[in-house]
């Protein structure tokens, strides 16, 4: 795929916005060309972004670990894997790439881009994941885990941040009505504010039709667990 002079433009913007020239920049824009772009564009011959989509995952999840482990030094395994597994996901990834509108750069096929696919919470993590793989083969380990220490650093060192990650208070919710017979429980999206990059999402639960709790949260998977907090509150549980 030959860069025409716009495109240049636009990911040297997000250059001088991480703070680092790519040595390869045909492999930063393939970060970006997703499999529905390369679809309708012969030219690209099914070159795409899930390559490294799959190696940014690898590389997050050893980026990730070793942020937490040289971090929480008095903490477990079992507590580490649980905020692991809070900071290792599509609503964290989404997150995050929002934090640096990564989806602006995103090349999307005419078709996913109707139907709102550049706000996808899955395109924005896979781009994240796609986006970590092309810098990690471009400047290396050491590169990507200080891009990602500096991106999360004030919120993994946010007590409260911490502890809601950790305590998993849906599962604790469904374990408490389990054993009600034929009770259906759900989370509803009521409404959402604010810009893209720092959104706030507000839930509410809901046992058939009766609701028992609304939590919010700066995605959809920690509104989730702040409603079904409160619900527990109600139910008297916690």
């Amino acid at each position: 795929m030959t860069l025409k002079g716009e495109r240049i433009e636009i990911l040297k913007e997000l250059e001088d916005k991480i703070n680092y020239k790519f040595n390869n920049f045909e492999l930063l824009n393939l970060a970006f060309v997703h499999t529905s772009y390369a679809n309708e564009h012969s030219s690209l011959k099914g070159k795409h972004n899930e390559r490294l989509e799959f190696l940014g995952d690898a590389v997050l999840e050893m980026v990730f670990s070793e942020i937490l482990f040289k971090n929480f030094k008095p903490k477990q395994e079992g507590y580490l894997t649980k905020l692991r597994s809070n900071l290792v996901c599509e609503a964290s990834f989404s997150e995050l790439s929002d934090e640096i509108n990564l989806s602006k750069y995103l090349l999307l096929g005419k078709g996913e881009e109707k139907t709102g696919g550049r706000h996808k919470d899955s395109i924005k993590a896979d781009l994240f994941e796609a986006f970590n793989g092309a810098l990690y083969l471009d400047a290396g380990y050491e590169v990507v885990y200080n891009f990602i220490y500096g991106l999360i650093k004030d919120k993994i060192f946010d007590e409260n941040i911490v502890v809601e990650n950790v305590n998993d208070y849906k599962s604790m919710l469904q374990e408490h009505l389990h054993k009600y017979k034929n009770i259906n429980l759900k989370y509803e999206l009521v409404k959402e504010e604010g810009p893209s990059h720092d959104k706030t999402f507000y839930i509410e639960a809901y046992l058939d039709s009766k609701f028992i709790g609304a939590g919010k949260g700066r995605n959809k998977k920690f509104a989730e667990q702040n409603a079904a907090k409160n619900a527990l509150k109600k139910l008297h549980v916690i």
